[in-house]
């Protein structure tokens, strides 16, 4: 994800990085986003946050209620360490496909290395404190509201992302001028589109993201989630050609053509969940400043512990002071 990874170039690297998304960019994206954001943001409310008792010595956990898309209230997790001094930069963190906000007690890297760390909860998704409001059902987030792009599952949810980076830049713990975004799979998906949706975001860190090139994607993965679609279209072949158009506006190389926030992207060149063209596609779209880190001998983990530290050195340049 960073500097420091260091391996001899790999053959297919040269062919990833020609490689140019076929996904096409709707003429009323960035109207259509702008429009979903007002109406979201004029349903707002405060946010409600609650300490939460944990055996935890170094860390503060509390859960943040908020407004999400439609007024529905989201929760996300606030770690703090313990011994702060004053609002803290902050890390915030979407998580991968079905994985949810967590327990409380969960993830504690980021804010263990002095960050202000919230993981949104992802609507519908985990243990469900969070349900999808009522466009709820039993099949797969990917397919669902596939028939107009206001009612597709990710309209939501991308825009409680944006709204959580609201909340956060409010919160009396966190310095508002250093806020980063970052996320694995699905959760650098979110991270993406948030950053496009969000002002005042100094970088967006993303791993493997999902839901990227995602006509590219369904020609390589045979992998959930992107099988959904595979399966909604063998079953129903009139879905495909309007389901594909109501996903151009999710598509996150769509948010990347364009971003105004710097990116560091990293993939694992043999992911068979989201293939490594696609995070290429991503990169080279992309319209801000991105550095994309390939991992040769990685699948979907895309370097595992290395690249997480990786984001951590990304970070503390980041949030460094300025001279």
């Amino acid at each position: 994800m960073s500097h420091g990874a260091q391996h001899a170039r790999d053959p297919r690297e040269a062919a990833l990085e020609r490689h140019v998304t076929p996904q096409t960019l709707p003429d009323d994206f960035a109207e259509f986003w702008r429009d979903t954001l007002a109406e979201a943001r004029d349903l707002s409310w405060d946010p409600v946050v609650t300490p939460v008792e944990t055996p935890l010595r170094t860390i503060d956990v509390f859960d943040v209620t908020f407004a999400g898309f439609g007024g529905e209230p989201i929760h996300a997790w606030l770690r703090l360490p313990a011994h702060r001094t004053g609002p803290l930069p902050a890390v915030i963190h979407f998580t991968g496909y079905g994985a949810g906000r967590g327990r409380a007690i969960d993830d504690l890297t980021w804010a263990s290395a002095g960050y202000a760390h919230l993981v949104m909860d992802t609507r519908g998704q985990g243990d469900g404190t969070t349900p999808d409001g009522p466009f709820g059902d039993d099949t797969g987030y990917l397919v669902r509201g596939l028939t107009d792009p206001a009612r597709t599952y990710y309209r939501r949810v991308f825009t409680d992302a944006a709204l959580l980076v609201d909340v956060a830049r409010r919160l009396p713990e966190v310095d508002a001028g250093r806020v980063a975004l970052i996320g694995n799979s699905q959760g650098g998906a979110i991270a993406l589109a948030a950053a496009y949706l969000s002002e005042g975001v100094l970088g967006v860190l993303a791993q493997s993201p999902f839901l990227a090139d995602i006509p590219t994607a369904l020609t390589l993965s045979a992998r959930y989630p992107f099988q959904e679609l595979t399966d909604l279209f063998a079953r129903d072949h009139a879905r495909r050609d309007p389901a594909l158009a109501t996903l151009r506006y999710v598509d996150v190389v769509n948010f990347a053509r364009l971003a105004h926030t710097p990116a560091w992207l990293s993939c694992g060149l043999n992911d068979d969940i989201a293939p490594a063209a696609t995070a290429y596609a991503v990169r080279n779209a992309y319209a801000a400043d991105v550095q994309l880190t390939p991992w040769p001998a990685n699948g979907h983990d895309a370097g595992g512990s290395d690249d997480r530290l990786g984001a951590l050195s990304v970070l503390a340049e980041l949030f460094a002071p300025a001279a």
